[in-house]
C-alpha cells in the first residue's frame, strides 16, 4: 500500500525559495519471518520523505520503531506538524535539528542531504568530507528459530564471513553450537536485543568466545545495564538500544566497548557523523546498524563504513524486492552504492519503481 501525500497543506509544487515535503508509507514484504527476542514480523513498514525545491528532489527512507514508541501514524503526524511551518533554505536545517531524534528527523535530515548534493552536482560524501566508501564485510542476519532451523539457515549462506545471530535467553549455547558447526569458518555477532540477564551473560561468555563469537550486542535492557560497570567480558559488548546520540556516550563508558549507530536512533546522518567522530575520539569502536528496510534506508549510513569495525547493513537482503539501483552483495561483501539511488548528482529516481502491492 502506498500513500503519496503533500504535507504543505494546499501547496503541491514548490515556489522559489520554499520547500515542499511529500510523504508516503510502504509495506515491504520480507523473504522470511523475522524474529528477535521481542517478537516477529513479516513486513517492514517504512516512511519515505521527498523534499522538492521546484527543480530538484531529495528523498530518504526511515523506519518507525515501536520499541521506541514510534509508529507510522505517529511519525506522519510529526511530519505534518513540522510542515505547518513555512519551510525554506534559511530555516530548514535549524527546524529539523530541533526535532527529537527518531524516524521523522532521520527522513527529513537524509532527504535534505540528498537534495543538497543534487543542487550542487556533487555527492553527500564530498559535502561531509568523507573518504569514499570501499567494499566491506557486512553481517548477514539469522532471526530466532530452533537450533536446527538456524543451522540450516546459516548453511544456506555458505560460510559467510560475518553472521549476526538473534538470540533470546533460551538455549543460547546449544543454538550457537549448532550454528557454528554449520558455518565453521564464520565469525559471529550475537544480538540479545535486551533479552538477557547478567547471569546469562556471565554463564555463556566464555563458551561463546570459543564458538567464534566476536561481539555481543545489547545483552541487558537499556537503562538497566548498571551490572555491566566494570564487568569483565571475554567478548566485547556493544550498546544498541542504550545508544542513540552523543548524549548517551558518558553513560556508556565503563559498560560497553562498541556503539551501534543507526539512523533511526540518531535522527539522521548529521547526528550519526557527529556521534561516530566523538565515540571514536573517546575510545569506542564503531558498529553500523539498521532497521529492516531497503537500500534507500541503508544509503546514508553506508557512507561511514570506512570508520566502522563492524557493519550490519543487510536490510536489503531481508526484503523480497529492493530498488534496482540498490546495494550489491557478494558472499557477505557489500559493494559501495552507485549514487543513482541516493546521495549523488543524478536528479531523482521515482520511489514508485518498487511497485509493491
Amino acid at each position: 500500500m502506498k500513500k503519496n501525500i503533500p504535507l504543505n497543506r494546499e501547496q503541491k509544487k514548490a515556489t522559489p525559495g520554499q520547500l515542499v515535503i511529500h510523504v508516503f508509507d510502504q509495506q515491504l514484504p520480507l523473504k522470511h519471518i523475522f524474529r528477535i527476542s521481542r517478537g516477529a514480523k513479516t513486513h517492514a513498514h517504512v516512511i519515505i520523505v521527498k523534499i522538492d525545491d521546484g527543480e530538484n528532489i531529495g528523498w530518504a527512507e526511515a523506519v518507525p520503531y515501536t520499541h521506541y514508541q514510534e509508529s507510522i501514524d505517529k511519525v506522519k503526524h510529526q511530519l505534518s506538524v513540522f510542515c505547518e511551518q513555512t519551510l525554506n533554505d534559511e530555516n530548514f536545517e535549524y527546524l529539523v535539528a530541533a526535532l527529537p531524534s527518531g524516524a521523522a528527523r532521520n527522513a527529513l535530515d537524509c532527504a535534505w542531504w540528498d537534495l543538497k548534493a543534487k543542487r550542487q552536482n556533487t555527492s553527500v560524501a564530498q559535502l561531509l568530507q568523507l573518504v569514499p566508501a570501499i567494499s566491506c564485510v557486512t553481517a548477514q542476519t539469522l532471526s530466532i528459530d530452533t537450533s536446527e532451523a538456524m543451522a540450516n539457515a546459516v548453511r544456506e549462506l555458505n560460510n559467510p564471513p560475518l553472521v549476526k545471530v538473534k538470540l533470546d535467553n533460551q538455549d543460547i549455547v546449544e543454538k550457537m553450537t549448532a550454528i557454528q558447526r554449520a558455518a565453521p569458518t564464520s565469525k559471529f555477532i550475537v544480538d540479545a536485543n535486551e533479552g538477557w540477564s547478567i547471569s546469562d551473560l556471565s554463564d555463556v561468555g566464555g563458551q561463546l568466545k570459543a564458538l567464534n563469537v566476536v561481539l555481543i550486542e545489547q545483552p541487558l535492557p537499556a537503562g538497566q545495564d548498571h551490572d555491566l560497570i566494570n564487568f569483565v567480558s571475554p567478548i566485547p559488548l556493544c550498546a544498541d538500544e542504550s545508544c542513540h546520540t552523543r548524549a548517551d556516550l558518558d553513560y556508556l563508558k565503563g559498560r560497553y566497548q562498541v556503539v551501534n549507530i543507526k539512523l533511526d536512533k540518531t535522527g539522521g546522518l548529521t547526528e550519526a557523523v557527529l556521534l561516530m567522530r566523538r565515540a571514536k575520539a573517546e575510545g569506542f569502536e564503531i558498529m553500523l546498524g539498521c532497521m529492516v528496510g531497503s537500500s534507500l534506508a541503508m544509503a546514508p549510513i553506508a557512507l561511514l563504513v570506512n570508520e566502522a569495525k563492524f557493519v550490519d547493513l543487510d536490510g536489503p537482503l531481508l526484503i523480497k524486492k529492493d530498488y534496482e539501483d540498490g546495494f550489491e552483495f557478494n558472499q557477505g561483501l557489500m559493494i559501495p552504492l552507485k549514487a543513482k539511488l541516493w546521495g549523488g548528482a543524478r536528479n531523482y529516481i521515482e520511489a514508485e519503481k518498487l511497485n509493491y502491492s
